[in-house]
């Protein structure tokens, strides 16, 4: 019966978990990567960046292995970490922020696919016109028809999709090193404008969290998991499969074109790369791979966004309608929430000068407060001995908290002031959601401390929102 709060969850198996981490992070942004980072380096600074990426988000898998091993009563891990760790309101902003990651990332992917049809139909645009603004609205509530019916088949539905939308990231690796040109990536080695390789590897990091984006997406759905400790095995199995993959792609491509020509590339630039290589049967299968690929993690993305929603509000730390379930346990108000805010995101593409890089890197902005938050319980917990009864776990896990949160850090710094803003703004109205919560509790608004964190949240938004309109900051 509808609304029936105790009903079991569907438990998924160590694969199913897999691949939805996988099918989480493979999406849009493997096939934005050689224009990215053409734009912003060549050889040397790619191979920097991704040494630093990789590493930096190996730790984040281990950090959600190690929490979810460590702490597993908690469930939907980001949100429940920060909780945890930090107080009810810092866990609501962690809640709230990677949520909206989900629906900004979901926008990212609308926009995406319309560019990618755009080379078709000009009308299209690059995704940002009000023909593709519609479309997208189209496919929105239709996906939203699609999760209603059930967890059980979405996930299945995912899984088949995710080992499709493989195959033409693969075919394109597989058919760019035997176009490499020795030549053409020995010139491409330093990239272009002159800038100091840190500044040239800094500008890679925004698009580095998005397609990294979904390491923690088995956490997100631990209530789920036949065996908790599947939660970790699937986080690590999944990022090592798609670290390969996304640097793969990355270094072939500057074998094939000049970084001057890659940087200038439309979007989805590995279209354009596998066209240069092949001709234009290259650029359509690319393109076709690239529907498949995002329209699959578009699924896995609104069913976490769902998920998350229902077990904050269900833990009480979301308004009390958002917990109601369907018969198929789905989370429909969740849902419906998740497609609304979804829907409100798409209209600004309307007004956004580069809607494809504004979406990916806002994306990214806006989760890296929950990442801090949760790598920051793992170095708390590990500071306190909270747990731990050998000493020798405790200090390899103080050391892998200490790493995460210091490569958190160093992707704030990344951002740069515009993102982190531009997130304050979206950030700070989510205490209208918080009050709604301590109203149903009756309890106290806001308690000093809360007080101070609710001020500061706001300037940074008033900051953020003056700087929009008097040019300072621009989208």
């Amino acid at each position: 019966m509808a609304g029936s709060p105790e009903r079991a969850p569907v438990k998924l198996s160590l694969l199913t978990m897999t691949t939805m981490v996988v099918g989480t992070m493979v999406g849009a942004g493997v096939f934005t990567l050689p224009q990215r980072f053409a734009a912003a380096t060549g050889v040397s600074g790619a191979l920097i960046a991704w040494t630093i990426a990789g590493a930096g988000t190996l730790t984040l898998a281990l950090m959600f292995q190690a929490l979810s091993n460590r702490k597993p009563h908690l469930d939907a891990g980001i949100y429940a970490y920060a909780k945890a760790g930090f107080g009810e309101y810092l866990g609501f902003f962690s809640a709230f922020g990677y949520w909206a990651t989900t629906c900004v990332g979901n926008v990212a992917f609308w926009v995406l696919i319309m560019s990618t049809l755009g080379g078709l139909f000009p009308a299209l645009g690059e995704g940002d016109t009000i023909l593709a603004v519609a479309l997208s609205t189209a496919g929105l509530w239709g996906f939203y028809l699609l999760v209603r019916q059930g967890v059980r088949e979405a996930a299945a539905i995912n899984r088949i999709v995710t080992f499709a939308k493989l195959v033409p990231i693969l075919v394109f690796i597989v058919i760019a090193l035997f176009y490499v040109d020795p030549q053409v990536f020995a010139d491409n080695m330093s990239g272009q404008g002159g800038e100091p390789l840190f500044d040239q590897v800094k500008a890679t990091m925004l698009v580095m969290v998005f397609v990294f984006l979904g390491v923690e997406g088995a956490s997100v759905y631990s209530r789920h998991a036949k065996r908790r400790e599947d939660v970790g095995r699937a986080t690590v199995l999944g990022y090592l499969s798609v670290f390969a993959i996304f640097a793969s792609v990355t270094m072939v491509s500057y074998g094939i074109m000049p970084v001057a020509e890659m940087a200038e590339l439309r979007q989805p630039s590995m279209a354009g790369v596998l066209e240069a290589a092949v001709g234009g049967w290259g650029s359509v299968f690319v393109s076709v791979g690239l529907i498949v690929s995002i329209l699959g993690a578009y699924l896995a993305w609104t069913m976490i966004a769902a998920e998350l929603l229902f077990v904050a509000a269900k833990d009480g730390d979301m308004p009390r309608f958002l917990a109601r379930q369907s018969s198929r346990d789905v989370p429909v108000a969740a849902l419906l929430t998740t497609s609304w805010l979804t829907q409100g995101v798409l209209l600004v593409v309307l007004v956004s000068a580069d809607a494809v890089n504004f979406m990916v890197d806002l994306t990214s902005a806006l989760s890296l407060i929950p990442f801090l938050f949760a790598a920051g319980y793992l170095l708390k917990i590990a500071a306190l001995r909270d747990g731990y009864d050998e000493a020798r776990s405790r200090r390899r896990e103080l050391a892998l908290g200490i790493l995460t949160t210091a490569y958190v850090a160093f992707l704030l710094f990344a951002a740069g002031l515009t993102f982190v803003l531009v997130s304050a703004i979206i950030y700070a109205p989510a205490s209208i959601l918080f009050i709604m919560v301590r109203r149903e509790q009756g309890r106290r608004w806001f308690s000093p401390r809360e007080s101070i964190i609710l001020a500061v949240s706001l300037a940074a938004a008033a900051v953020g929102a003056v700087g929009l309109a008097t040019g300072w900051l621009s989208i």
